[in-house]
């Protein structure tokens, strides 16, 4: 069935929204974001510290696509108002594993006795640090954050050996303050 769907989202205090055609650009404490919500049947506007999302004689598709861009806006007001943080930890019980940063690229040597370090070139507006045997990724945009973790995680995927066996690698034990 078919009907006219209207949600507002309401943005927090010290949050600046703009909108510039399709393009919405968050502004906040943390740091700054846009991503662009270009839909045919949606439509954004910003007023009087609310974002209202509208659709006219809306399927079950535009449904779907209208909670998905309140997931991102919300989402996006989080994340510039703290950032999201997600931790790794580095798991080393055959070799001694070396995992450092060099700039904006983070290697790994000596993982299961390899001799070619893994490099993985860290992403823009993406801030990594290492203490001891936790790795903390955190980023104003969930996205890029998640990304980068997710990249860590598959550096060191282990191919062709028994993963009960060869436990060596960087695993994801937190994913911004949910823990896995």
């Amino acid at each position: 069935m078919k009907e006219d769907l209207q949600e507002i989202i309401e943005i927090g205090e010290g949050i600046e929204v703009s909108l510039a055609g399709t393009i919405l650009n968050v502004k906040g404490p943390a740091g700054e974001l846009s991503k662009d919500f270009e839909h045919p049947r949606i439509t954004i506007k910003v007023e009087d510290n609310k974002i209202i999302l509208e659709t006219k004689n809306a399927t079950k598709r535009e449904k779907t696509m209208l909670k998905t861009f309140i997931a991102h806006i919300k989402n996006l007001l989080k994340g510039v108002k703290n950032k999201f943080l997600y931790t790794l930890k580095i798991c080393s019980s055959h070799f001694p594993m070396n995992v450092s940063l060099s700039g904006k690229k983070l290697i790994i040597k000596n993982f299961l006795g390899e001799k070619c370090p893994r490099n993985l070139k860290i992403k823009e507006g993406v801030e990594v640090k290492i203490n001891g045997d936790l790795i903390e990724v955190s980023s104003c945009s969930k996205e890029f954050a998640g990304n980068v973790a997710s990249d860590i995680e598959l550096l060191t995927k282990k191919v062709g050996k028994d993963v009960r066996i060869f436990q060596d690698g960087i695993y994801i034990t937190d994913k911004g303050g949910k823990a896995v």
